[in-house]
């Protein structure tokens, strides 16, 4: 390895912790593209992998009714395909939902510096597993549909985003503006976890992960005041909805934040 490239190692080291902080964000905007232009997100059929080619383009997107099924809970995970030009990193983000639950076994065999080699990017980065807590999207279809199988596990390429300059640090707490075009919604009865900002803005979580607990479950959730290191003036609190609480970003950009433990949450619309 020359100069050169160590360098770029180096950086693309330093900024994994970027990118896994900025992983649960990319996810808001980029897991639920692929399901289609169903009034509401179904979870997968079925938990193991799909089968096939390592990867196909599907042209078109299928059209569903409105489903009863909930994805509250659904495990998934995704792939990051980093690229680094000019000190700026993008990636291509591939998803597991709804083509499967990301299955344990397969999830930790897999080996991001393999995966890197194998797809020709410098760096892979892993984000998961990771669990839904809504219980519906309502999303626009995309035109294609783009599926690469890592490991047996098969995921959908979602988008190539952009994330900018790898010296800007990503720190829990500070929302970043996502295009997404979604209404997420919160069943009545259902406990939503929220966190409250110094100005009173509330956020609502929105996926829990495993990444810096491996065990955390959805029974721990209501009690993490104890464990986030949260700013001056910020709260945290659990509450059972006696309404539905849809996150209506439809013509606006959504504000999502990460805590310390990588969970995700969505500024709440008010709608």
């Amino acid at each position: 390895m020359d100069g050169r490239d160590e360098r770029i190692s180096g950086l693309l080291g330093a900024a994994r912790g970027r990118w896994l902080a900025l992983a649960g964000v990319l996810a808001v905007a980029l897991a639920l593209g692929a399901c289609g232009s169903a009034k509401t997100v179904a979870p997968p059929s079925g938990s193991g992998p799909a089968s096939g080619p390592p990867s196909s383009t599907a042209s078109g997107a299928s059209t569903a009714g409105t489903l009863t099924a909930s994805m509250r809970t659904k495990r998934y995970c995704e792939v990051l395909l980093v690229q680094l030009v000019n000190g700026k990193a993008s990636a291509e983000v591939y998803n597991s939902y709804p083509l499967n639950d990301c299955p344990a076994e397969q999830w930790t065999a897999l080996d991001a510096n393999a995966i890197a080699a194998r797809e020709g990017v410098p760096r892979a980065v892993l984000n998961g597993p990771r669990y839904w807590l809504m219980d519906r999207v309502e999303k626009a279809a995309s035109a294609d549909r783009v599926t690469k199988d890592f490991g047996g596990i098969a995921m959908i390429r979602e988008a190539s985003v952009t994330v900018g300059s790898l010296a800007d640090g990503a720190k829990p707490y500070t929302p970043h503006n996502v295009n997404r075009s979604t209404v997420f919604t919160f069943d009545a009865g259902r406990t939503v976890y929220e966190l409250t900002g110094a100005d009173g803005s509330t956020y609502v979580m929105q996926t829990w992960s495993q990444q810096v607990d491996p065990k955390l479950a959805e029974g721990d959730l209501a009690g993490l005041a104890t464990r986030l290191h949260l700013p001056a003036g910020w709260s945290y609190r659990s509450r059972t909805l006696t309404s539905p609480l849809r996150v209506v970003t439809t013509t606006t950009d959504a504000k999502v934040l990460q805590d310390d433990l990588m969970n995700s949450y969505s500024l709440e619309t008010g709608t």
